[in-house]
C-alpha cells in the first residue's frame, strides 16, 4: 500500500532479484516511501512484465504521483506501454526517469522519504545522469575532511564526523531529509546538502572535519540543525 501524501518509485529491472534488491537498497534509506519492485517476467524468467509493471505503478500510487525508473530499453517500452493503459488522470502523475537505476532509484527514494513532489524526486533521480568532473573533482578535494573554497557564508559551523562509517549512505540519506525541511539552500563542504548523491561523492569518514554552512541570511537554524544532527552521530552510537 502506498505511503499517504508521499511520491512513489518503482523499480522495473529485466531481473526479479536486482529490482527487489534496489528495493532492499533503498528502503535503507527511505524506510517510510512507496518503493516497489517489478522485476522479471510473470513466471520468475529474465524480461519484463506489463502486469507487473502496471501493478507496481499502481501499488506505489497514493495520488502524489510515481517516478518509474527501469535499466534496459525493452523495460522502458514496457513501462510506457503500462502508462498507455492508465487512465488519464493516472498517467498525469506518472514519470518514466531517464536516470541510472541504482544511483537515481536511491536518489529518488530519498526525495520521497522527504516528501519532496513529483518534480523534485524526479530531478533528484535525473541528477545522478551527472557525476562528471565537478562531483568527481569536489569528492576528492573533500575526501581529507577539509572544506572546498567557497563564497563567505551567512552562517558557518564546523564538526567533525564522530560516526564509525563516517557519511556513508544512511547517515547522508537523514543528513539530507534534514536539509530538505529548509527551504534556504545549505553546504557541507561546499556540496548541495540536499544533493544526496553530491554528499556521498564528498567520501567524508570517522574524524573529518566538516563546514556546514548558508549563504542565506535564514538559513543559520538549518546549519545548526544539521551539526547538531552530525554531533549525535547520526544515531548510530
Amino acid at each position: 500500500m502506498a505511503a499517504s501524501g508521499r511520491v512513489g518509485v518503482v523499480f522495473v529491472s529485466h531481473s526479479t532479484r536486482i529490482a527487489e534488491g534496489l528495493v532492499d537498497l533503498a528502503r535503507q534509506m527511505a524506510p517510510s516511501a512507496a518503493l516497489v519492485a517489478a522485476g522479471g517476467t510473470d513466471d520468475g524468467r529474465i524480461g519484463t512484465s506489463f502486469d507487473l509493471v502496471s501493478g507496481a505503478i499502481a501499488d506505489a500510487d497514493s495520488g502524489e504521483g510515481v517516478a518509474v525508473l527501469c535499466d534496459l530499453g525493452s523495460a522502458i517500452l514496457t513501462a510506457e506501454t503500462a502508462l498507455d493503459f492508465l487512465d488519464d488522470e493516472t498517467r498525469a502523475r506518472v514519470r518514466i526517469v531517464d536516470a541510472p537505476l541504482v544511483e537515481g532509484g536511491v536518489a529518488a527514494a530519498v526525495a520521497a522519504e522527504a516528501g519532496d513532489d513529483l518534480g523534485h524526486v524526479v530531478a533528484a533521480a535525473e541528477s545522478a545522469r551527472g557525476g562528471g568532473g565537478a562531483v568527481a573533482e569536489n569528492g576528492a578535494a573533500a575526501a581529507s575532511g577539509a572544506p572546498l573554497e567557497s563564497p563567505p557564508a551567512a552562517g558557518s559551523r564546523t564538526v567533525t564526523l564522530v560516526n564509525a562509517d563516517g557519511l556513508h549512505a544512511r547517515p547522508a540519506a537523514e543528513l539530507v531529509k534534514l536539509a530538505s525541511t529548509f527551504p534556504q539552500k545549505v553546504t557541507v563542504n561546499g556540496a548541495d546538502a540536499k544533493s544526496l548523491l553530491g554528499i556521498m561523492s564528498l567520501g567524508l569518514t570517522r574524524g573529518a572535519t566538516v563546514e556546514i554552512a548558508s549563504d542565506d541570511p535564514d538559513g543559520l537554524a538549518a546549519v545548526e540543525a544539521i551539526v547538531a544532527l552530525a554531533e549525535s552521530g547520526f544515531g548510530e552510537h
